[in-house]
């Protein structure tokens, strides 16, 4: 018997599994960018609008506003459950709420969708300025460009300065650019399981992601958004995340799980899978039913050009000019982002100490499943802060609804 296509076919669902216009907004908000936005490259990108989410109340002065971002699949819904308008549970969840480490009693939190995203931020999958999705129209974004967008929302927002910007992954590589970009803004920093710059071996994992999905016909160039159900790149998006999903876990986990075992019910010698070929396809599925193609190679492309020391004179003299409270953290058994790029990030830092560890077996994961662990870095970086100076008010109204 011929072995089983090790892609599956996946169920027929919309050519994008981003958000489309009309789905329900959820706790989500939004803020229109009213000028075009520069981005790195010299074009303007029109028409630029930010989801959002927050929690708490913002101080008249803006002074305990937290900006935290997410990762490469994330999105604004930080904390929460799962239900209309979110696919997902809330993926910090843990840590925000009265009481917790991201104390809403206390602290303003502001979580916004990256620009580039499909979960209400501009991106591939959003109308373009003649209504119909960007599609293979939308530009090279860089890491900058985003924090560009982020720093345009503040504005929107009325925060000057935020008391923290804290981020993981992709987010961390965010927060980092916040730092040394705008460090004027940026009041303390927490960085966990990100590097300063993306070294070759993440470039590589990257890009054989991106080939992954461009080399699927339903990619249609990246022009697939208003094919019928079932015939977008769904294969190759699919593929991009066993491949992710991979480097997020360390050997000795899925070793631990799954060993060289047969799902149940399925003989590998007679076209069946391993238990985690079965586990990959699960998080393959779940993926391409609530992400966009497009943005996750918009996003990875970002990733792949993350280097805070480009056309600063190199990474040790751009994060000179951070000079601001920081901690640094990896994950003792990720091998995507290794803990000794944190160690590098955390020497170079001015405002940092030695780099802190979050034990964990889950690998790069580690830095979202281990909230009590990364709970005890978030209270470590705000309890020097003062309380806010004024009485609380309404968070501003959005530009839209």
């Amino acid at each position: 018997m011929n072995r089983k296509d090790p892609h599956r076919a996946l169920p027929l669902v919309s050519a994008s599994g981003g958000r489309r216009e009309g789905d329900p907004p959820g706790r989500r908000r939004w803020a229109a960018i009213e000028d075009p936005l520069p981005l790195e490259s010299g074009i303007r990108l029109p028409g630029v609008r930010l989801a959002y989410e927050t929690w708490g109340q913002r101080a008249a002065d803006g002074s305990n506003a937290v900006l935290v971002l997410h990762a490469l699949t994330g999105d604004s819904h930080v904390a929460g459950p799962a239900g209309p308008g979110h696919p997902t549970p809330g993926w910090w969840d843990a840590l925000v709420g009265p009481g917790r480490a991201l104390d809403t009693d206390r602290w303003f939190v502001v979580a916004p969708n990256v620009l580039g995203g499909c979960r209400g931020s501009t991106g591939p999958s959003s109308p373009g300025p003649d209504g119909t999705p960007w599609g293979s129209l939308f530009p090279y974004l860089s890491v900058r460009d985003q924090v560009t967008a982020e720093a345009a929302l503040a504005d929107v927002l009325g925060i000057d300065r935020w008391a923290a910007v804290i981020g993981g992954s992709m987010g961390g590589m965010r927060a980092l650019e916040w730092a040394v970009s705008r460090p004027d803004r940026t009041g303390s920093l927490l960085v966990l399981a990100a590097p300063a710059a993306a070294s070759a071996d993440q470039i590589a994992w990257g890009s054989v992601q991106i080939g992954a999905i461009r080399s699927d016909p339903g990619w249609r160039g990246g022009d697939y958004h208003r094919a019928p159900p079932g015939e977008g790149p769904h294969r190759g998006l699919g593929q991009a995340r066993r491949i992710a999903h991979i480097t997020y876990r360390s050997e000795p986990e899925l070793d631990s799980r799954f060993g060289g075992d047969a799902q149940p019910g399925e003989e590998p010698a007679h076209g069946g899978r391993y238990r985690v070929e079965s586990y990959l396809d699960h998080h393959a599925e779940k993926l391409v039913r609530r992400f966009d193609a497009g943005s996750y190679v918009t996003l990875t492309e970002a990733m792949n050009g993350h280097d805070v020391g480009r056309g600063r004179g190199g990474i040790a003299r751009a994060l000179g000019r951070a000079e601001l409270p920081a901690l640094v953290a990896g994950v003792d058994s990720d091998r995507l982002y290794p803990l000794a790029q944190q160690e590098r990030l955390a020497a170079l830092l001015p405002g940092a100490d030695t780099a802190r560890t979050v034990a964990s077996p889950y690998g790069h994961d580690g830095f979202l499943i281990e909230t009590d662990q990364v709970g005890a870095l978030v209270r470590e970086l705000l309890a020097p802060l003062p309380q806010p100076r004024t009485a609380p008010v309404p968070t501003p109204a959005s530009p839209l609804t």
